[in-house]
């Protein structure tokens, strides 16, 4: 991790001092491998990026006095309307797109869509904020993402995304597009990227007479994976 993200629970008292211990104790003591005064890059959840100077180091825990004075990275003007992919690519997916810097996120259905994605454990809120706070430590972030879940396609559709796309340019990945994704946008933009197989043409077409362009990335067929960082790499 390149940051240590701090919750409100970790202060100990009202002047910066910190008690770490579990996952985040155990990552700084085998990869810092910290000595009493060291420094440490450390973020308050929803806050302001800093340092964190070692105080004392025990067998299951540590502390350290922060001093937090930067602003975190700025967030990157998008909302990813994403069709819930495989759950082990969730996982992947939801922590690059937050290192990356994307604050909203709307998983939702479509015909492609296995149903049994939607009973996965992944899909828990814990299991969800893990992979965001990994991916905010990745990119010495604070600000947590919103994740959304619309498991009817229709429904969100219609009474939603209009009020969702307004003030951006809204764009679907489709491969079979005429439009190359374009460059170096310059507004917010709503991006919508359909699953493995991508969008049936009635989920193309209902999205393109709600006021999305459909856009391609080439002609080599990707991955999900793949697609998504592409894809907001291109735009931004």
């Amino acid at each position: 991790m390149n940051l240590l993200l701090l919750f409100k629970d970790d202060f100990i008292n009202d002047a910066g001092r910190v008690r770490l211990e579990g996952r985040r104790f155990r990552h700084v003591l085998d990869v810092h491998r910290p000595s009493a005064g060291d420094e440490l890059r450390v973020g308050l959840a929803g806050g302001l990026v800093g340092t964190g100077r070692i105080t004392s180091i025990k067998e299951t825990s540590l502390e350290m006095d922060v001093n937090l004075l930067n602003a975190p990275p700025a967030a990157l003007p998008l909302t990813l309307i994403l069709a819930l992919p495989r759950p082990k690519v969730l996982r992947r997916i939801l922590l690059s797109v937050t290192a990356m810097g994307v604050k909203h996120i709307i998983l939702i259905n479509s015909f492609r869509v296995e149903k049994s994605f939607w009973q996965s454990p992944v899909l828990q809120p814990e299991n969800i904020q893990k992979q965001l706070i990994l991916g905010l430590e990745q990119a010495r972030d604070t600000i947590l993402p919103e994740v959304l879940l619309k498991p009817f396609f229709k429904p969100f559709a219609e009474d939603e995304i209009p009020s969702l796309i307004k003030d951006t340019l809204p764009l679907i990945a489709d491969p079979g597009a005429n439009e190359p994704c374009p460059r170096d946008v310059r507004q917010p933009v709503t991006l919508a990227i359909g699953p493995e197989g991508g969008f049936i043409q009635y989920e193309i077409d209902k999205l393109i007479s709600l006021g999305f362009n459909a856009i391609h990335l080439g002609d080599r067929i990707l991955n999900i994976e793949t697609v998504v960082p592409s894809l907001i790499s291109r735009i931004f």
